[in-house]
């Protein structure tokens, strides 16, 4: 059977160069939250971040972002709020996360813009795909931040939306865990880890990877997605080379590069 591109065979060396030129890494708010905490920004977390972007861009992969923001604020969990206001304040939340992690990226010598789904034309560019192709093309760092600029979308929707406007060639989905399994192996010592999957498995099987409106945009476009544990450094770019350090969700195609 022949593997899905991004997961080598058995015994197959992983590529020297990155298997695609370009892609969009999708990180939750937790990401930025101090080790062990759920809330706030911690500067080592972010550093851990802008080092494995930074490693990724020395390879000449361009490279877009988008941030959630759940370390800042969780719109779910404040009952009694009006959730279109409750969703509009989580997006501010990942601005934040996003000038964070420009400013880290900055720091280490790359260049990076945001751009934001809700205009504040003082702290970021407006959302404008095009720009961020041109952006991409000269070598910046693009973070994407405000979700979607509209209630009811989450941030794996927007990443999955961002990644086709842009012409990503596939989504990385940086987790807490080194791929998607059968059950959270966090709690469940019996689940079994998939090395590649397919997206409707994911929906019948409700798998917690992205919500499902994130997976079907991606089924319906043949994007791949690759979940795999950011925490662990050097992985982004382990990843990127190939090596199966993670799971690949994709179509009958096999997550064909485009």
């Amino acid at each position: 059977m022949t593997e899905p591109l991004g997961v080598p065979a058995a015994g197959v060396a992983p590529a020297a160069t990155p298997i695609y030129e370009r892609v969009l890494l999708k990180l939750s708010g937790d990401a930025f939250s101090p080790p062990d905490v759920e809330f706030g920004i911690s500067s080592e977390s972010t550093a851990l971040l802008a080092r494995q972007l930074v490693e990724i861009h020395a390879l000449g992969v361009q490279t877009a972002v988008v941030v959630g923001g759940g370390n800042i604020w969780r719109g779910r969990e404040a009952p009694g709020m009006d959730r279109a206001r409750a969703d509009y304040i989580g997006m501010l939340a990942t601005v934040m996360n996003a000038l964070a992690l420009q400013d880290a990226l900055e720091q280490a010598g790359v260049m990076t813009r945001v751009q934001t789904a809700i205009a504040m034309a003082q702290v970021a560019e407006p959302y404008v795909p095009l720009r961020a192709i041109r952006h991409l093309e000269k070598g910046r760092i693009v973070i994407f931040a405000a979700g979607m600029g509209a209630p009811y979308f989450s941030t794996d929707t927007t990443a999955a939306q961002r990644a086709l406007e842009i012409r990503a060639e596939a989504l990385f989905k940086g987790t807490k865990v080194d791929g998607v399994y059968s059950a959270d192996p966090r709690t469940d010592p019996a689940a079994v880890k998939f090395e590649s999957i397919g997206y409707t498995e994911v929906l019948s099987q409700n798998l917690q990877v992205m919500d499902a409106t994130a997976i079907s945009l991606c089924r319906e476009n043949d994007l791949p997605i690759y979940v795999f544990n950011f925490q662990e450094e050097g992985n982004i770019k382990r990843a990127l080379l190939g090596e199966p350090i993670g799971t690949l969700v994709h179509g009958p195609m096999g997550g064909a590069m485009r």
